[in-house]
């Protein structure tokens, strides 16, 4: 009768998980560094929106009201903040259909994983072309890093920072999900003994982005 394997706990497990290059504080090696890096990207996005409500609250020369830099005529109405408005919804709804997708990676179900996954990198990809009509809009109406003519000039520099990090951020991720949704749809996570754990992983990355456009959605366009 073979003996029981005993696991070491406390300072010596996590030297064993670590030894052993399988887990870690008891997750997943994937898991475990994308939370890590995920930490790290969340002081840099804090950075960024401490220092714009810093110029803001010190500037002397008036800020743009967002309501009216960022509105759109429609039937010869301007209306506030529409597009923003829109550009959240997607993001939100992309939200729910990576959930979705997570959950069917649980049960095994590849080709409901990847439709999902595809619709959500469709929804991010709508989002990027819509940030990029909002950046040409500005920029043709003279909306520049170091100038603007609606008010206070780091109002642009504030603006093209803050949301082209951010898009940058949604690109990269919809290029993340497409290249694990296609996995998932080739099989390979099956071959390594259907474990779609990936897709967790690429879920807690997706989330986290859809969170952070609360903050500057919060932060930035209704304040």
């Amino acid at each position: 009768m073979s003996e029981a394997v005993i696991e070491p706990t406390g300072g010596k497990g996590v030297a064993h998980d670590f030894a052993r290059d399988r887990q870690v504080f008891g997750m997943p090696w994937g898991k475990a560094m994308m939370w890590i890096f995920l930490l790290s990207d969340t002081f840099i996005f804090s950075i960024f929106l401490v220092s714009y409500m810093t110029v803001r609250i010190s500037t002397t020369d008036p800020w743009p009201n967002p309501s009216e830099v960022f509105g759109l005529t429609v039937f010869g109405q301007s209306v506030p903040l529409l597009l923003i408005a829109i550009m959240t919804f997607v993001l939100i709804t992309s939200s729910g259909t990576m959930a979705l997708a997570v959950n069917m990676g649980y049960r095994k179900a590849k080709n409901a994983t990847f439709w999902l996954m595809t619709a959500t990198a469709v929804l991010g990809a709508t989002f990027v072309g819509m940030q990029a009509f909002e950046w040409t809009k500005l920029i043709m109406e003279g909306v520049r890093p170091w100038e603007n003519p609606f008010g206070a000039a780091q109002f642009g520099s504030s603006f093209f920072m803050i949301t082209g990090f951010h898009g940058m951020h949604v690109t990269a991720g919809v290029i993340y999900l497409m290249v694990v949704a296609l996995r998932v749809k080739r099989g390979v996570y099956e071959r390594r003994g259907n474990n779609y754990e990936i897709v967790e992983i690429t879920g807690l990355y997706w989330h986290f982005v859809d969170l952070v456009w609360v903050f500057i959605f919060a932060f930035f366009y209704l304040w």
